[in-house]
């Protein structure tokens, strides 16, 4: 059994599991993702689409890879890891601190000091 998403004008509807068999009676665009590669990256060493595919996901047909939507505006698709990044990088201490970002300021916030 494989994960399949089905992918309608580039946006992706669902994800399910099934044989191949099954999605060749399929009406629709069904895609093959991978549960374990995110990133561009899985385990064994052969990855799969870019990242495994969720609902509401983009695929991209031209780099035949999914990838999760914009969470906002100001964020730049990393095309190697295929996700996004915020345009500053998250302060070096976000192991013990933990950082929300606020996008009217473009800057990470302490959760603690922001409420």
């Amino acid at each position: 059994m494989s994960h399949f998403a089905k992918v309608n004008n580039g946006i992706v509807e669902q994800v399910i599991v099934a044989e191949q068999d099954f999605i060749d009676t399929q009406e629709g665009t069904w895609i093959q993702t991978s549960y374990n590669t995110r990133h561009n990256q899985h385990p064994n060493g052969t990855s799969l689409r870019g990242n495994f595919a969720g609902v509401g996901y983009i695929y991209d047909a031209t780099n035949d890879v999914f990838y999760p939507p914009q969470p906002f505006n100001s964020w730049i698709l990393n095309k190697t890891i295929w996700d996004w990044e915020a345009p500053i990088t998250l302060p070096n201490d976000s192991d013990k601190v933990k950082y929300v970002w606020d996008e009217s300021t473009q800057s990470w916030k302490d959760t603690k000091k922001w409420q």
